[in-house]
Parts: C-alpha cells; sequence; structure tokens
C-alpha cells in the first residue's frame, strides 16, 4: 500500500486538474514574478492568438504548453507573452484580473513536480479547454484525460484520468492563496463552484491497483495564510518528524493548523471505488459510494476480502465530526518551547461525533485441524475437511462521543444490535461459554454503554450498561460514581491510579430480566447431576432464601435480596436491585470497601430495595 509520507499525487494532480492553466498560485518568495500586463486600451478587435513552447515554472512545479490558443480576445500576443514571462513586475491577482477571452485552449498541458531526492512524478493533461473566461474567471474548464507518472523513486507508478470538468473557476482567488500571505483570519475565497473527474486509475510497482469511477465536488474555498498555501505544502515535503528540531516542529504545527483552517469543502463525492493488493498479503477493497461535506461523511456498500476473511458493510456514516480541538491543540504546539508532554499530543484529539455502522457481514475461515467448539485437534485428517466459514453478522451499531476535554470525551455511547455469530465462536469467553452447552447454535446479542463526565459536580454516571440476547434475557446496569475529577483521566497512569482512590459509589441499580437463558440453565445442569428440572429449581430457590442472607450478614437488607433471588428462581422473570449510600449524595469510597471486615458490614451502610417479577 502506499505509505502515508509518500506525495498524495493522484489528489494532488485532481485538485491542479480543477485550475490547469491556473496562471497564479506563485509567490515572490519562491521566485516566480512576473511583470505588469500593459493590456492595450485602445485595442478593439478581438482576435485569435497562438502561443509556442509557454513553460511556467511555479516553484517546485513546472507547467509547459506545446501551444497555447487564446481565442475571442482584444489581448495582443505581446500582451500574452508578457504575461506568461517569468520575471519581475505586478503581483500574480491584479494581472490575472485583466485575463478576458472567449476560450483558452491548450492541446497538452505538462505537469512536472519536483522532489527531494531522485523521485519525479508528472502529470499529463489533454485537450484542455477553458470557456468564457472574465477577469480571471472562468466559467467552464474541461480535459479529456489525463496521464500520470512517478518514477525515480523508492515507489514509481502509473496512472490515468478521464474527462475533467469544472465550472465557476476563479483563477484570482487560487492565485491569491496560492501566492499571496494573509493573516489566517480574512474571508474565505470561492475557487470553484464544481468539479467532476471520471476513470480515475493508479498502478504502482508493487501491484497495488486504484480505481475510482467518478468524483464530484461543489464550493470549495480558502482563505489566505501567512505562509500562503504553496509555502504550507511544501513545508512538509520530506519531513521526517523524528529528526526535526523542536523549534522547526513547533513551526509546522502552527503551518498545519493555518492551513486545516483555511480550506473550507461544500461536498465530494466519489463513486465505484475499489484497490487492490496483488503481492505480499493479497486484499480486495471495493466501496460503491463515499461522501463527505460539512460535519459528516458515509461509506456505502463497502466489500473486504483478505487474510483468509470476506466482509461486507452496508453503511458506514460519520456525523458530528469537527477538527477545531485539533487545530486548537495544533496552535498551542506551535508556541511550545519544550517537547510536548503527552497531555499536549492527546489534546490532538478531534470531535470526533457520532459513527454508525450497518448490515455487517464477515465471513472467516474455519480451521480445519480443531474441534469449532473445544478447540482440541482434530483426530481425522484434516486435508479431508471441507473448509467451512464462520458467519458473523451485525445488524447496525453506533458510537457517539461528547466534546473532548483535554483529549478524553467528556459523554460516550455504545450501541451494538443485532450482533450475530455461532456459539462456538465464544466458547472460551468468560460467562458466554457455556451457552453452546444450553442448546443455543447462533447468539443473537445486543448491547448498549452510555456514560457522561460532570466535571463541576465530579461524577461519572453510567446511564446505561445492558447486554441482551435473544430467547435468553437481559441484564442493565446503571450508577453514579463521584470523585470523578480531571486528574483521573491523566495521560500519567501513577497520577489516574491515585485519583481514583477517591471515587466513591453513590447509586447502582441492578436489573436481570430473563426470556429463556435460566431455563435452559436449569434443563442443562439438572441433567448434569441427574435430577428433574423443578427439583433443581427448589434447591437453588431455597440455597437462595437462605444462603444468600447468611453471607451478607443476615441483615433486613440481606434478607430482601434473599427473597426476592429466591422469588426470581422459583419463577424467572424480573429482579431488580437498588442501592444507595445511608450518608446521603457522599457515597462510600474504595477505603470503605477494602476497610469493611465483612459484606455485611458494607450492606449496612446501604439502604437497599430488591424485587422480583
Amino acid at each position: 500500500m502506499t505509505r502515508s509520507k509518500d506525495r498524495p499525487l493522484l489528489l494532488r494532480a485532481a485538485g491542479l486538474s480543477v485550475c490547469l492553466i491556473a496562471l497564479g498560485g506563485a509567490d515572490p518568495g519562491r521566485g516566480v514574478v512576473v511583470p505588469g500586463l500593459h493590456a492595450q486600451e485602445a485595442a478593439s478587435a478581438v482576435q485569435d492568438v497562438t502561443l509556442q513552447d509557454v513553460m511556467l515554472p511555479l516553484g517546485g512545479t513546472v507547467l509547459t504548453a506545446p501551444r497555447l490558443t487564446v481565442s475571442g480576445t482584444r489581448l495582443s500576443k505581446d500582451d500574452l507573452v508578457t504575461l506568461l514571462k517569468p520575471g519581475p513586475g505586478a503581483p500574480w491577482p491584479a494581472r490575472l484580473a485583466r485575463l478576458d477571452a472567449a476560450s483558452l485552449t491548450i492541446p497538452e498541458l505538462r505537469v512536472a513536480y519536483a522532489e527531494a531526492g531522485p523521485g519525479r512524478q508528472g502529470v499529463v493533461y489533454r485537450d484542455v479547454v477553458a470557456k468564457d473566461v472574465r477577469a480571471g474567471r472562468i466559467a467552464e474548464l474541461t480535459a479529456s484525460g489525463a496521464s500520470v507518472s512517478v518514477t525515480g523513486g523508492p515507489r514509481t507508478g502509473t496512472g490515468t484520468y478521464g474527462r475533467i470538468q469544472a465550472s465557476d473557476v476563479d483563477l484570482v482567488a487560487l492565485a491569491r492563496l496560492y501566492g499571496e500571505p494573509g493573516d489566517g483570519k480574512g474571508a474565505m475565497q470561492r475557487i470553484y463552484g464544481a468539479v467532476s473527474l471520471a476513470d480515475i486509475a493508479y498502478v504502482d510497482d508493487r501491484g497495488t491497483a486504484l480505481k475510482i469511477a467518478k468524483v464530484e465536488g461543489r464550493d470549495f474555498s480558502g482563505r489566505q495564510i501567512p505562509s500562503t498555501w504553496a509555502g504550507a505544502t511544501d513545508a512538509f515535503i520530506g519531513i521526517d518528524f523524528d529528526k526535526t528540531p523542536l523549534t522547526e516542529r513547533a513551526r509546522l504545527s502552527g503551518i498545519a493548523a493555518d492551513l486545516a483552517d483555511a480550506v473550507s469543502v461544500g461536498a465530494m463525492e466519489a463513486t465505484g471505488l475499489s484497490l487492490q493488493e496483488t503481492k505480499d498479503h493479497p486484499v480486495d477493497l471495493t466501496v460503491a459510494r463515499l461522501a463527505f461535506g460539512g460535519t459528516g461523511a458515509t461509506l456505502e456498500e463497502i466489500a473486504f476480502k483478505g487474510g483468509g476473511a470476506r466482509t461486507r458493510i452496508g453503511r458506514v456514516s460519520l456525523s458530528g465530526f469537527s477538527l477545531a480541538p485539533t487545530i486548537a491543540a495544533l496552535r498551542k504546539l506551535s508556541a511550545l518551547t519544550t517537547p510536548p508532554t503527552d497531555e499536549d499530543m492527546r489534546r490532538l484529539t478531534p470531535l470526533i461525533g457520532t459513527v454508525a455502522f450497518q448490515n455487517v457481514d464477515v465471513d472467516l475461515a474455519a480451521d480445519k485441524t480443531r474441534d469449532p467448539l473445544t478447540k482440541d485437534p482434530l483426530t481425522r485428517d484434516p486435508s479431508k475437511t471441507a473448509e467451512t466459514l464462520t458467519h458473523v453478522g451485525l445488524r447496525d451499531a453506533s458510537m457517539s462521543f461528547g466534546p473532548p476535554r483535554d483529549g478524553v470525551p467528556t459523554a460516550g455511547r455504545l450501541s451494538v444490535s443485532g450482533l450475530t455469530l455461532p456459539a462456538a465462536t465464544v466458547a472460551g469467553v468468560p460467562g458466554l461459554g457455556s451457552l453452546g452447552l444450553y442448546g443455543y447454535g447462533d447468539l443473537d446479542l445486543s448491547a448498549v454503554a452510555e456514560t457522561s463526565w460532570d466535571e463541576t459536580a465530579r461524577e461519572l454516571t453510567f446511564r446505561e450498561v445492558s447486554i441482551a440476547g435473544k430467547d435468553m434475557g437481559s441484564l442493565r446496569l446503571n450508577g453514579t460514581i463521584g470523585g470523578i475529577g480531571p486528574e483521573v483521566f491523566d495521560p500519567n497512569s501513577a497520577v489516574s491510579a491515585y485519583a481514583m482512590l477517591s471515587a466513591t459509589a453513590k447509586a447502582l441499580d441492578l436489573t436481570i430480566e430473563n426470556t429463556g437463558l435460566f431455563e435452559r440453565f436449569i434443563t442443562a445442569q439438572a441433567k448434569v447431576l441427574s435430577l428433574k428440572p423443578e427439583e433443581l429449581t427448589q434447591e437453588y430457590a431455597t440455597a437462595s432464601a437462605y444462603g444468600v442472607p447468611a453471607i451478607l450478614g443476615n441483615s433486613a437488607a440481606a434478607k430482601a435480596i434473599g427473597a426476592a433471588m429466591a422469588q426470581f428462581v422459583a419463577k424467572p422473570g424480573r429482579l431488580f436491585l437498588s442501592a444507595r449510600p445511608k450518608n446521603g449524595g457522599t457515597g462510600l469510597g474504595v477505603i470503605d470497601f477494602s476497610a469493611a471486615p465483612s459484606p455485611g458490614a458494607v450492606l449496612d451502610r446501604l439502604d437497599v430495595t430488591a424485587k422480583a417479577n
């Protein structure tokens, strides 16, 4: 797969394809300045002008057009030559604002990127046409296609684009963003209204092949930043952060914050994505649709095959996402004069919002050499055992995160519904391993975990922690823990562990509901003990009524718990237990539990409610 530090060639080329002949984007600091354009105000004839071998060195990027035809313009050939000639002069935005033509035509536009080291990247666009160019703004920009090449470096490859089309392209705004510094606080400037690219394909020398049927986007805008967009992107080329001095890392953090805060995308959508790896560890990934915009993103119809597994996901969505905490953390890192702490790095966590999954199916190749239930080696010849697949399904799941404080979400909710899997796959999991022995072939499980932290009250509330199974039952827990301050979330484990000593239990509610599991348990145990199910049920009921109170100190609360449990065993339906400290809102601390001589001593300090059915 392509390494993250490699230049994202396809994305870079795609961005350039939106403004193929964006003569702007050069910055005087990068050695690309052009002289002032002296348009002949008296000229009245509309003419067609053809230029040969036009070359624009824009910093590390060189644009070459063997032939450029400017049609329906009042600019003379000398005007255009002067416009495109490198040298000192007026800034690009002012110059491009005076560019008017019915069309610009470039049969072949070559773009070469200079890299650090031997690597070279290039794109060749074909049949580039810009229509209705007024004051540096293009109404419609098209290219019939493009070819991409990466040579000379550790990774090489080739690629192609199909038709490229963009509308409302503002070359003046583009020139300002890339070439003119700003304070990073100005208004957003719209670069283009809409863009589409078709039939994108790229393959590298390691057999990694990427294909995208179509990419569409709209309303791309940006604001000027102190280092300019060109300076910001160039600053990260060839950077090894592990070897970069602290002062330079701080500077780059500030640049990253400026750039992340300076880009706005109305919406982007890609369809027909596929990624294949044919060497090393072969994988095959396809995505029918990927879309993002604002604070959300969606992937639909995802399929993955590799490593003996096949996965299909109907939909993955992200909503409520924001980079605001990350940008704020980067700005703090840019002001540091000492190495960042773990807490500083943790603050880089963005606001994730909600991640949701729907209709997930996973097929895992079964181990043909071991029994799926006991995990013991098979005695028969494994080569004669037909390969089977273990199927795991998920109807839907979601994870929601509240606003982070120092990188830690202050609230969260995990919800899983319709998790289906063979009982044999959880044979070694405590609490679930015996389900296969109770007659369950396939499990259908659901779970919820929802928590929130109140910094002012120093409380962590478990609104719901539950697990349920079809034809089994459910267990639900909710409660409140006090004494939870920000130091509990300290990245230093010693500090957080010490802070937990001040935690206090302030409320606890437990609800158990049976819908079939208890009866299956009794039947299985009765068979092992050679008893009738009703006989074993009576024994458990008696043990609950007398044994539980004896263990818990024979207090009134202990007897209430024992009676409720006995009633539940005799007629398994619903069991509810609730506990509150008698000291009011203070709660019971860790020391209260650890120093108690017996469970009954703890129970004596609680108000307990126990009910069944």
